[in-house]
């Protein structure tokens, strides 16, 4: 019986930029989209930023390799003194799906908006995302919300 790999969550380093890169890629891919160089490196630039406003980045390792990745803010609300989470992208290699990459990204951005008083956290997804959206209805609550964008 072949043991599964322990999967570690930590924040995105410096040194992980290809690794990302690579994971990004791929997620970009997923939703049949791609961004140029320029904005890859912004992007990265920017999760490693000190603004509290900016991007957070968070990894998972597996076997000394970077499997998943996870980007989330945090922004004031309307209805709440403290702020609110917001998971912007999720993603694990399609390689180590079912091994709780997901999961673990998720309950890191859990633990991180925990620690910075964010007593709500939230995601969008595409309707076509069956295998997410199954993941996504364990450890979340659907809303009846729908996203309207600038035309």
């Amino acid at each position: 019986m072949t043991q599964k790999p322990a999967v570690v969550v930590r924040a995105l380093h410096a040194t992980d930029k290809a690794q990302w890169s690579a994971l990004w890629t791929g997620y970009l891919a997923f939703y049949e989209t791609s961004r140029p160089q320029e904005i890859h490196d912004l992007y990265f630039e920017r999760l490693l930023g000190n603004d509290p406003q900016d991007f957070n980045g968070l990894v998972a390792e597996a076997d000394g390799r970077l499997v998943g990745l996870t980007h989330y803010l945090f922004h004031r609300h309307g209805w709440s003194a403290e702020n609110t989470c917001y998971l912007q992208d999720l993603y694990a290699d399609p390689q180590v799906r079912g091994l709780g990459v997901g999961r673990a990204l998720i309950e890191g951005v859990y633990r991180a908006a925990d620690d910075a008083g964010a007593p709500s956290a939230y995601w969008l997804t595409q309707d076509f995302n069956a295998e997410a959206r199954r993941l996504y209805d364990r450890i979340g609550v659907k809303t009846p919300f729908i996203k309207y964008s600038r035309a």
